[in-house]
């Protein structure tokens, strides 16, 4: 065989390659709703978004997780990128003890969501009765304070859960917003 239809066979081969390889990676993007920034999209605000958490929570020796859900109620897509602000709120609407640690598990990622679309987060509490009393402070809380990835505003959404008072224990855990509804106890 001559070089040159040789050459034209192996290009005609690496062609072929590179575009099933495109078309795989770029068919499981769009299902998963994972795709480089579109120009024009506009981050997920929160008057974009309705927050919530997925209950029942999925219990573990001393926490238990919950999936905390971000919609997209807007009539466009929009982005999210890295770790919601989460808070504990006691029932005077007061901040309790240090906001939620970063779990590194997974690398943050550029999260489209479509209209109607949702992702998650993990949150993970930390029974707090397992810190020292006079270090924790054990109060009631009554909801979480959820700053959507690179927001401003705070939504509010309701959860009665046993919480540190004072700053310094960890007692609350987010990791980075995922595509997808988060399901309890199967989403990670």
């Amino acid at each position: 065989m001559p070089f040159s239809l040789r050459a034209a066979r192996r290009a005609a081969a690496a062609a072929g390659l590179a575009a099933t390889t495109l078309l795989s990676a770029t068919t499981a993007e769009a299902a998963t709703g994972q795709v480089g920034h579109p120009a024009g999209t506009p981050r997920c605000t929160l008057s974009r978004l309705n927050v919530w958490i997925g209950v029942p929570g999925s219990a573990a020796a001393g926490s238990v997780a919950y999936p905390l859900e971000f919609s997209n109620v807007s009539g466009r897509a929009c982005h999210l990128f890295g770790y919601p602000g989460v808070s504990a709120i006691g029932r005077r609407g007061q901040r309790l003890g240090s906001p939620a640690g970063r779990d590194r598990a997974f690398r943050p990622r550029l999260v489209i969501l479509r209209r109607g679309g949702t992702a998650h987060a993990l949150l993970t509490i930390t029974e707090a009765g397992n810190f020292p009393a006079r270090q924790c402070r054990l109060r009631t809380a009554v909801a979480l304070r959820v700053i959507p990835p690179n927001g401003a505003r705070p939504a509010f959404v309701p959860l009665r859960f046993p919480a540190c008072s004072r700053k310094g224990p960890v007692y609350l855990h987010i990791r980075v917003v995922r595509p997808g509804v988060g399901i309890p106890g199967v989403s990670q």
